[in-house]
């Protein structure tokens, strides 16, 4: 059986180190999230964010633009937020509607406001390791291989998948730590053998349970990023969810086969409860990062 690695703990320790660090501000960190339309999962996100930063005090303020707005609409109120003084960072929850360019809005965030690290500015950033906000989720997968003491420099390193959300920053920063890393998608040959390779397996595609067994090292360390809903009692009975689905009508289950990784990994992170606390609370620290940055700016009359 397989070690299962606990998000919320890690979660819980990035939140109580960033609190002495909050004291330490002259006014509370300002977070401001965009919320376009009525996604219901964005809701979702975008509610449990708002929650965190009341947790830890910060000042947040919810902005909920019709879904119909236009491009140039939406990035009039991002003018506005990079104009604001009390707010630090700025968050733009995805998806937008279709009749929105969505990298005009992204590129439209202040680079120093940049609260979710998409910037290109700061993407550039990464790729020459400097400091600044790095993707939230990525950063969570860090985070999380550090607290339980899990080696990467030398280790090989596959990602399957390859968005500019999490495949590519991922495979950055495990690069940065000394990491041989492969990045798998789904036009890679022979996928199974490229992720059968790695020491640590990072699953980022967005199909549930698409990672099985075969997929698999014996003994690897395997990070689940995938978050997808099922509404079919056979499906969750496959992946061992048929008590939840009962329940709920409905279960979460990742990218990776629940039952395989247990099987055949050495360390796994659940779904839910492993990635995704991470995501907010690496969130929650860019925004304080930023801020922190902010203040000293101007109390040196930079800005």
């Amino acid at each position: 059986m397989a070690k299962i690695l606990d998000g919320v703990a890690v979660r819980n320790g990035i939140l109580a180190r960033l609190q002495p660090r909050i004291a330490k501000l002259g006014r509370a960190p300002g977070l401001a999230v965009v919320l376009v339309g009525h996604d219901p999962a964005s809701e979702v996100y975008v509610r449990n964010k708002v929650k965190a930063c009341a947790e830890l005090n910060f000042f947040s303020d919810k902005l909920t633009p019709p879904a119909d707005i236009s491009t140039e609409g939406l990035l009039a109120i991002i003018d506005t937020l990079n104009k604001r003084d009390d707010i630090d960072g700025i968050l733009v929850q995805m998806p937008l509607p279709k009749q929105i360019d969505a990298r005009r809005v992204l590129e439209a965030i202040a680079p120093e406001k940049d609260a979710d690290g998409f910037h290109p500015m700061n993407v550039g950033h990464l790729v020459a390791g400097r400091p600044g906000p790095r993707a939230c989720t990525p950063a969570g997968v860090m985070e999380l291989l550090k607290h339980y003491s899990i080696p990467v420099s030398g280790k090989r390193a596959v990602v399957l998948g390859r968005s500019d959300i999490v495949g590519k920053p991922q495979a950055l920063m495990l690069l940065h730590e000394s990491a041989t890393v492969t990045i798998c998608h789904s036009r890679t040959a022979n996928l199974a053998e490229e992720c059968r390779r790695a020491d640590i397996l990072v699953a980022a595609i967005g199909k549930a349970g698409f990672v099985t067994a075969e997929f698999i090292a014996p003994g690897a360390t395997v990070i689940d990023v995938g978050i997808n809903r099922v509404t079919d009692a056979a499906e969750a009975e496959r992946f061992g969810k048929a008590a939840g689905f009962a329940k709920a009508g409905s279960v979460l289950v990742g990218d990776v086969h629940p039952l395989d990784a247990d099987r055949v990994a050495g360390a796994y992170t659940p779904v839910p409860g492993g990635v995704g606390p991470l995501t907010i609370a690496m969130l929650m620290a860019n925004t304080v990062e930023l801020s922190e940055r902010r203040q000293s700016l101007t109390k040196q009359g930079v800005i």
